[in-house]
């Protein structure tokens, strides 16, 4: 929709509030919503005024001023309201220079898709992202100096099995929850609620289903688009599910890994090259692939270390990633081998249907920052002719020592994650895509507020191992 069409949308469902969304730098959205009288076709120029000062990684008390202009091309009516809303995203701009805000996430994903088209090498990325998350139906959690705990319920998870009071059993065992049909599968009607708002919204939705983990681990797969748009719909996906998990009385979390002993929820990331209506991404080499998508793919692993630190960005993420427990966090490319941090699917030979799946990633992550991050580490790849090795076509668990010894892995913790970006992000400096001061702000922040926090106090299990020593 162009601004016009977006007044008569609005008016066509009888918008009453305008309500503006944007992105922090952790990646929670937010929103301020205004009257729809005061949304005007100057609106789309001058925006609406905002305080930015109490938002996270974003202006200092005296420079809070800023301007949220709605991006029209973003609009849909929210299904969760009770007064007809119509929704935007917005860009923040400085009101006094009228330029992009430079910390704000959606400015540095255009930016990253403006460098790919100066850049010559291609005019569109597609990004699919595959975001898992849990269903639990009762949540508590509290950190003090003398107590900290967290307790999680779900009515499918299996630890319910011997409860006494009604139950019914059916509950998916634990690593065993890929695909069971219900009642084993608790919650198909509330996924398809989930996806027909999404397809409501604007969404192509390609399907749902019950993932690995026990206690409603749950999958929606959204069809991949160009690479802004699909972290727009990140966001929106988070929010509608979200709240129709809190119509159902359950809870969701994108927490990476909230439950011990079972699988954790990743966001595989596939991505493709295109040029003037033409798939990159298809070759004759290794699986069908290009040699340009073999660069890629160089790129990505040279860099993973440093893009981990965007698109695996909390300290929970690396309970995920652990070696030896079929966690994507070796620096290799496979057909067929999921615990490689690059998979190329082969589900169809068709040209168009060539892409690349970078693994790593989790849904804790600022789509907008893990998705730039990824494409700028492509793009090196291919500028400098980035070699991504040999396959790994072998079971890790048949490896010698030895040969496990050749395969590099991600870095085991998000303090190091962040020490390899910080070591290594000239590449995000081209274009001016990142900054050196976002870059270091985003560092520091997660030092502090996560890594340092995280650090410095008691865990639960230090009482089990230690308490009597």
């Amino acid at each position: 929709m162009n601004s016009k069409e977006v007044l008569e949308f609005a008016s066509k469902n009888s918008a009453k509030i305008l309500d503006l969304r944007f992105t922090d730098l952790p990646g929670l959205w937010h929103h301020i919503s205004f009257p729809i009288q005061q949304l005007e076709l100057s609106s789309f120029e001058d925006g609406f005024g905002i305080d930015g000062s109490s938002i996270r990684g974003w202006a200092s008390i005296h420079e809070s001023d800023m301007l949220l202009v709605p991006d029209p091309k973003t609009a849909f009516m929210d299904p969760f309201r009770d007064t007809p809303t119509l929704c935007m995203i917005g860009d923040v701009i400085d009101p006094i220079t009228k330029q992009a805000y430079p910390r704000d996430p959606r400015h540095i994903a255009r930016k990253a898709e403006a460098f790919l088209g100066f850049s010559g090498i291609a005019d569109q990325a597609f990004f699919g992202a595959e975001a898992e998350f849990f269903i639990f139906d009762n949540i508590r959690f509290d950190q003090a100096a003398q107590h900290g705990f967290y307790f999680i319920d779900a009515e499918e998870g299996r630890w319910n099995s011997g409860r006494e009071e009604h139950n019914l059993g059916y509950r998916p065992r634990y690593k065993e929850g890929y695909f069971p049909v219900p009642p084993t599968d608790h919650y198909m009607d509330l996924r398809t609620d989930m996806a027909m708002q999404m397809l409501a919204c604007g969404l192509n939705v390609e399907c749902h289903h019950h993932e690995v983990a026990t206690a409603g681990q749950t999958e929606i797969d959204v069809k991949f688009d160009t690479m802004l748009k699909s972290a727009d719909n990140m966001m929106m996906f988070k929010y509608i599910v979200r709240n129709v998990a809190n119509q159902y009385g359950k809870t969701v979390t994108f927490m990476p890994k909230p439950l011990f002993g079972d699988n954790g929820s990743g966001m595989h990331t596939h991505q493709s090259l295109w040029l003037k209506g033409k798939p990159l991404f298809a070759g004759d080499k290794y699986a069908g692939m290009s040699q340009m998508a073999l660069w890629y793919i160089g790129g990505l692993l040279k860099h993973a270390a440093a893009i981990v630190a965007f698109a695996a960005p909390t300290t929970n993420s690396y309970k995920r990633l652990v070696p030896g427990y079929e966690a994507p966090v070796n620096l290799a490319y496979s057909r067929r081998n999921r615990s490689a941090a690059v998979r190329i699917p082969v589900y169809s030979a068709s040209p168009k249907s060539k892409r690349m799946e970078f693994r790593p990633p989790d849904p804790s992550c600022n789509p907008y920052l893990a998705f730039a991050a990824m494409l700028m580490a492509g793009l090196d790849g291919i500028e400098n002719k980035i070699n991504p090795g040999e396959p790994l076509d072998k079971d890790i668990y048949d490896l010698s020592p030895e040969e496990l010894k050749e395969v590099p892995s991600l870095p085991g913790s998000l303090e190091e994650s962040l020490r390899a970006l910080e070591a290594d992000h000239k590449f995000l400096l081209k274009g001016d895509v990142f900054s050196e001061e976002t870059i270091q702000l985003w560092i520091n922040y997660k030092m502090k507020n996560e890594v340092d926090a995280v650090r410095m106090r008691p865990h639960p299990y230090e009482f089990q191992l230690y308490y009597d020593i």
